[in-house]
């Protein structure tokens, strides 16, 4: 199970999540294998296997016995603390044992009996996000982005736009039809990703298909938040935000220079336009000579969530209901941006907040596409996590790439797209507008302070640990513990996640990789490394991949100790119970205030991803352990140094790898 992992980050604020597509079999059809064959474009594949038929036998979330959760709590609490401040958190969580914790932990295990439709983080979860009040840019929203097409001439704008949209929408198709493949975590393809075990398994009833592929080492997961993926927005309200969708919505939401357009991507039979038509629309849009707005309404969901409420209801009481509607049901958010990329770190500040004008951050997801084809899609993170995500990127890369729906040579229909498409307009009084203008000078100060950085490290990458037998993830996370504690002399509280999406409603648990086994690593290897014998030194960073993996499988599993944790706060919270003691500790605060926020994801279709820190004195590390490099994108604010962390992350992992290869560590 511990390769089903997908890592990320967590801090007081929800993270993004990562998770690989699960190698689930893609069929395309004989008459979709090119381009221009028209009706069999609809759907991306016609799985044999019902998308959601292993939904009902997925078993459920498992809640771990309080003992553990306080032993494994603790072995994270100790690199992070001195002797006599563990004393007092090992107090406290004695006493939560034996008290109060006992009595939530009952009442949690019989609330979650009496709800076996779902977990039992699944509603604390959702009221987390939706009950956050900051604002989602930077906060909550992370990007991730397209490979480039490989046909160069393919990344032309209008071109990728066109292609990257179809996909999208064949995609949406494909899943409300019942014929996308299920997410299958194959442990042994050759056995259960073989349309032999999916004629067996489409036959054996839905209460027990889960059951059925577990037999031959394939684990089903939870697609519970894909119909959330299209049509969708998170509705800004005050306290608590609320999830929209209307699937019955025909019409695509497009943006250039602060401008909103609208038109209908479907006909009235349901059917995907034809490719010449989206590409005519696309074309009429990118045509467009319309200025910015003096006041353009997308800064607003870049607002505080309380500040946007109340907003929204001033455009709704302004004579706006009918045309915010139709942005809120909107089949997705396709930004066109009308200017190339310079480099990584542009790339990273476009798809993550941009300048505020071209995107609908409260949509489930935007698609952005610059002037130069470069493509992303940022998401907004309440109505779920990156698994849907990232298998409708990676479905999309793949079927625009491989079965595009137009040429670079292809002309548009011959159709009046001035009819087809709909400009937006919205009425602003001097109340609107002069919430914009203040929500515009929020966003530019704020976007002002990120700094974002990139590094590859060339010499080598996964295949290269994997012949000496160690985690490539482990290797990763240890480097960011060294390059931490040489910028710094500390060792702080680290996230990463796994999914949970094996279970029912499966939401995501956390890593800790700062452990005492990577402090004592990292100590040796910054402070003393000619004390050290390379064959010790070796011998340590073997012993930091074992504990790692054994943290990563046992989160995976359901069984970390911080959602536990957390559901038990939720609950006395709910019943209005005073705090207890643990909660109070400066050591929970000091440990969920997490400064290294990390978040990986590996795939062909991806190119980078990122996210700002989840604190302000912290880092936002993306990076990815590819076969034979390694890559790494990291974000600050002013409080921290991204460049020099990023030169002691490379000067690690120089020196992991040294030892590796039997070399004395330079100092």
């Amino acid at each position: 199970m511990g390769t089903l992992v997908a890592r990320l980050r967590l801090g007081p604020r929800p993270p993004p999540l990562w998770m690989p597509s699960g190698g689930c079999g893609r069929r395309l059809l004989g008459a979709e294998a090119g381009a221009g064959a028209e009706a069999g474009r609809q759907y991306l594949q016609r799985s044999i296997v019902p998308t959601l038929h292993y939904q009902a036998s997925l078993p459920r979330l498992p809640i771990p016995k309080l003992e553990d959760t306080m032993k494994r709590y603790l072995s994270a609490q100790r690199p992070l603390l001195d002797d006599s401040q563990f004393r007092r958190t090992e107090q406290l969580c004695r006493t939560f044992e034996s008290g109060l914790g006992k009595e939530l932990h009952e009442r949690l295990l019989a609330q979650d009996k009496q709800n076996k439709h779902t977990s039992y983080i699944s509603g604390p979860w959702f009221d987390m996000y939706l009950s956050a009040r900051d604002s989602i840019v930077l906060n909550f929203n992370p990007f991730v982005s397209f490979n480039p097409d490989p046909k160069p001439d393919y990344n032309d704008q209008l071109t990728r736009a066109t292609n990257l949209t179809v996909s999208a929408m064949r995609f949406m198709k494909t899943l409300r039809a019942g014929l996308l493949e299920p997410e299958v975590f194959h442990l042994n393809p050759a056995k259960s990703n073989t349309d032999a075990f999916k004629r067996i398994i489409r036959l054996v009833p839905s209460s027990l298909a889960w059951y059925g592929a577990y037999m031959v080492n394939a684990y089903p997961l939870d697609m519970s938040q894909y119909f959330r993926l299209f049509n969708s927005t998170r509705l800004p309200k005050p306290g608590r935000d609320e999830l929209f969708t209307a699937e019955k919505e025909k019409h695509l939401l497009v943006l250039r220079n602060g401008n909103f357009y609208i038109f209908d991507i479907l006909d009235q039979d349901g059917n995907i336009l034809k490719a010449a038509e989206v590409h005519a629309h696309l074309k009429y849009i990118l045509s467009d000579k319309s200025p910015t707005p003096e006041f353009p309404l997308a800064y607003l969901p870049t607002e505080n969530r309380d500040t946007w409420a109340g907003l929204r209801q001033e455009l709704l009481n302004n004579g706006n209901k009918e045309v915010l509607g139709k942005v809120d049901s909107a089949v997705f958010c396709l930004c066109l941006d009308d200017f190339p990329i310079k480099d990584l770190a542009h790339l990273s500040h476009t798809m993550l907040h941009g300048d505020g004008v071209n995107r609908w951050f409260d949509k489930s997801f935007n698609l952005i596409i610059a002037k130069d084809g470069n493509s992303a899609i940022n998401f907004e993170h309440s109505w779920g996590d990156g698994v849907a995500v990232l298998r409708v990127f990676n479905d999309m890369f793949k079927d625009s790439t491989q079965t595009p729906a137009i040429t670079p040579q292809a002309q548009p229909a011959p159709v009046d797209s001035s009819q087809a498409v709909q400009k937006l307009n919205f009425r602003l009084n001097d109340t609107l507008k002069a919430g914009i203008t203040k929500a515009k000078e929020k966003f530019d100060s704020t976007m002002k302070t990120l700094t974002v950085d990139s590094i590859q490290f060339q010499r080598g990458g996964k295949g290269f640990l994997k012949k000496h037998k160690l985690s490539p993830d482990a290797v990763a996370q240890l480097s960011f513990q060294m390059a931490f504690l040489q910028q710094y002399g500390q060792t702080v509280a680290t996230y990463e996640s796994c999914s949970t999406a094996a279970f029912k409603h499966g939401r995501t648990e956390t890593v800790r990789p700062a452990s005492v086994f990577t402090k004592k690593c990292s100590e040796a290897f910054v402070r003393a490394p000619s004390q050290k014998s390379t064959e010790q030194l070796k011998e340590m960073i073997s012993q930091c991949s074992k504990y790692h993996n054994q943290l990563t499988k046992e989160a995976a599993m359901g069984q970390g100790f911080d959602r536990h944790l957390f559901a038990l706060r939720y609950l006395a919270a709910s019943e209005g119970h005073k705090l207890p003691e643990l909660y109070l500790d400066p050591a929970y605060g000091q440990i969920n205030h997490n400064i290294l926020s990390t978040s990986t994801l590996t795939s062909p279709a991806v190119n980078i991803g990122g996210f700002a820190p989840v604190v302000p004195d912290g880092f936002g590390v993306g990076y990815g352990v590819h076969d034979n490099w390694i890559g790494c994108n990291v974000s600050s604010y002013p409080a921290r140094d991204v460049r020099e962390f990023l030169q002691c992350v490379n000067k690690a992992l120089g020196a992991i790898f040294d030892v590796l290869e039997g070399k004395p560590v330079r100092s």
